[in-house]
């Protein structure tokens, strides 16, 4: 297995190698676009076999890694930066493992002549915005609902924007329908932050906070459903009847006290958490730098300086 690139456009390459899959977008001089674009290739080659070779310790609860002892790549440490203030509860580095890649293939793209970048590391995104530059950003709520077969404009549940100015470089997606698993029952649990991997970790922890008891909920360990999964014996949610809006209300209580928390500490500057058609939205402490369309209904997604979670 090898790393693997192609070209979809003058502006985007989709590289990918075994679970990694990224598409990679910039715009500004075209001769440092395509330089930039061959120095994240360069440095995407490399990035599976560095984490497998460090795939033991990253696995391990937070609380047992020495990042300084331990840990040797930059991605790897990144991880372990990004999970470790929430050593309070069980997390792994790998909770971060997405936003932390993103985060280290965008640097390749902090050059002058490019005004705009982004690395899209399935939903979790990694930013990089010249001084004027700005993005917007489609959320869609609940991924089982999206049918990958449909043509035409892609319909989002949310976008908003973000410019330079504001300190928001990483957005991550969090839920139980993703591709990695979840104690909670968010359908999703998107996070905006500093960086890509800090965005990771918070979305992950505030996903699972968004829970409650019910008789609906199917949980199972999560050895069961993935044999080499961090989380061990520890029960994941596997199944979410239609619950009552009281239970769900609940639910995202608990969830938006979390994100509550984490925007007081200086975690995470906004976020967004969807729960069987109910919305919170946890909102920037300065609204006026970041325009969020309150999510009512799918709408199209503008073609210009979009990028997808």
């Amino acid at each position: 297995m090898t790393a693997q690139r192609n070209r979809l456009d003058a502006d985007r390459w989709h590289f990918s190698h075994g679970p990694i899959d990224v598409i990679a977008e910039a715009h500004g001089d075209a001769a440092v676009v395509a330089a930039a674009h061959e120095a994240a290739w360069q440095r995407f080659a490399c990035v599976l076999d560095e984490l497998v070779g460090e795939l033991r310790e990253l696995r391990r609860p937070i609380q047992t890694v020495q990042a300084t002892h331990t840990l040797r790549g930059p991605i790897a440490r990144r991880m372990w930066s990004a999970c470790a203030p929430f050593s309070a509860g069980f997390i792994t580095p790998m909770a971060a493992v997405a936003g932390s890649v993103a985060q280290e293939l965008v640097a390749c793209y902090l050059r002058a002549g490019i005004e705009r970048a982004w690395i899209n590391n399935g939903g979790d995104i990694a930013l990089h915005l010249a001084p004027g530059a700005q993005v917007r950003i489609g959320l869609l709520a609940d991924i089982g609902t999206f049918d990958w077969r449909g043509a035409g404009p892609l319909l989002t549940d949310g976008q908003f924007d973000i410019t330079a100015d504001v300190p928001v470089r990483g957005v991550a997606t969090s839920g139980w329908r993703g591709r990695s698993l979840s104690l909670g029952i968010a359908d999703s649990v998107t996070v905006l932050a500093a960086t890509a991997a800090e965005a990771d970790a918070a979305a992950t922890v505030i996903a699972n906070a968004v829970d409650v008891d019910d008789v609906g909920i199917r949980r199972k360990p999560a050895s069961e459903c993935k044999d080499d999964s961090d989380l061990g014996d520890i029960p994941v949610t596997v199944d979410v009847a239609t619950l009552d809006s009281v239970q769900v209300r609940r639910a995202l209580d608990a969830g938006s006290a979390c994100a509550q928390a984490l925007q007081a500490a200086g975690r995470i500057h906004a976020a967004v958490l969807v729960c069987q058609k109910q919305w919170r939205v946890v909102e920037p402490l300065c609204s006026d730098a970041l325009r969020v369309a309150q999510p009512v209904g799918r709408v199209a997604m503008s073609a210009v300086g979009s990028v997808f979670a």
